[in-house]
């Protein structure tokens, strides 16, 4: 059973709890982890991945011959495999971003590390997260497991979330901030 003092809760924490447990059963964290960061990166790289997930359209037959065609190009079998499946027929595929994050949540408490949500215009080479790593450390003085979005929106910059604490210097925000005070003067 899940602890009272997990750090997910609602649907997706349900679910994202329900994987964990059972990686944690058959000691395939590693393994575990590796599937799901695959799964994420091609969420977000793929815009008709994302709409797929998104649609309510679809039934769930229709949700679960696709993502079951989705896994298959993606060699993801297993464990991550057979749950997306499971999320499929029960309709939840909507959830799947926040289960992902959820679960990189509970890996990142399991590991007595923070977590960090960070979003960029563009994806983070493996250099910019090492250096991202370090940083968060040592303003946090704990490991950090980061979990990385992408939203070309931003245009440029980080926002970057730890807990309750958000650092936004994306160059949206900075526009807007500009737009703000120039509407502001004149």
């Amino acid at each position: 059973m899940a602890k009272s003092s997990s750090p997910v809760s609602g649907l997706a924490g349900r679910y994202a709890t329900a994987l964990f447990e059972l990686a944690e059963d058959e000691k395939g964290l590693a393994e575990l982890e590796a599937d799901v960061g695959r799964f994420a990166t091609m969420h977000d790289q793929s815009d008709d991945l994302q709409s797929f997930i998104r649609s309510p359209i679809y039934s769930a037959e229709e949700q679960l011959r696709g993502i079951t065609a989705v896994l298959e190009k993606a060699e993801i079998t297993g464990l991550v495999g057979n749950f997306l499946k499971v999320v499929a027929a029960n309709r939840r595929l909507f959830a799947v971003p926040d289960m992902i994050s959820a679960f990189r949540k509970l890996l990142a408490a399991h590991r007595g590390e923070g977590t960090a949500e960070v979003t960029s215009a563009e994806p983070l080479s493996e250099a910019q997260m090492a250096d991202l790593k370090a940083a968060l450390k040592e303003s946090l003085g704990k490991d950090v497991a980061i979990d990385a979005r992408v939203d070309p929106a931003l245009i440029g910059g980080l926002i970057i979330k730890v807990g309750s604490r958000m650092i936004d210097s994306s160059l949206r925000t900075k526009l807007s901030s500009l737009k703000l005070a120039m509407k502001e003067v004149g």
